[in-house]
């Protein structure tokens, strides 16, 4: 017999409390045994890959930055700190208890979290009051999402981004890039040794 409805309001409350007083390590851990598919990695980036993968962003021009599978919010600081006043820090997660953790921990006016899949990144973006974004970056386990997951984010990803914007990928495998080649032309590439593991960086331009 289910609980009834105020008791399982309570519940979830209770469990939301419980998450919000985890360390960013075990709360990443905590989802990587409940979903090792959709988190992808045992444990978060490295500042070495971070500092990397966000060197190539014109930040001075950036007004929206979006962010697929933020997982505890990993590269959240050094976003936002490079992010000028009037930019829009935007991210989005299947998992709830990822988007619940965030805005429990993130309180920064900039800093948006939306519960909601990188497939729908446009509709996602207008519903936010914006028309496009400068940069998406994504730590997304390509190869073991669904089939056709892949190439329809690759094509929205595409058509979210402003011309001179950038999609930027890290990954452990490098079959990323032909996800990405189905929408972009022009592909950047550099590896990554000190992560764990060792990582493959993407740069997709739209031109």
């Amino acid at each position: 017999m289910n609980a009834p409805a105020g008791e399982q309001a309570l519940q979830r409350g209770a469990d939301k409390r419980g998450t919000a007083k985890l360390t960013p390590m075990a709360m990443f851990f905590r989802e990587f045994l409940r979903h090792p598919v959709m988190v992808g990695s045992i444990i978060p980036s490295s500042k070495k890959l971070i500092r990397h993968m966000l060197s190539r962003c014109d930040w001075a021009n950036t007004r929206l930055f979006v962010e697929y599978g933020p997982g505890v919010g990993t590269f959240a600081e050094a976003i936002l700190e490079r992010l000028g006043p009037d930019g829009t820090y935007l991210v989005i997660d299947t998992n709830r208890e990822f988007i619940d953790y965030l805005r429990d921990r993130i309180h920064d006016p900039r800093f948006v979290a939306v519960h909601g899949s990188a497939a729908d990144v446009v509709q996602i973006i207008k519903d936010n009051g914006h028309t496009e974004a400068d940069y998406v970056l994504s730590g997304l386990p390509f190869s073991t999402l669904p089939p056709g997951v892949g190439p329809k984010i690759a094509h929205e990803t595409y058509d979210a981004l402003r011309t001179g914007g950038a999609f930027l990928v890290y990954q452990f495998s490098p079959k990323c890039r032909d996800f990405m080649a189905l929408a972009f032309d022009t592909i950047d590439h550099a590896f990554e040794p000190v992560n764990i593991p060792p990582a493959q960086l993407y740069w997709a331009w739209k031109e």
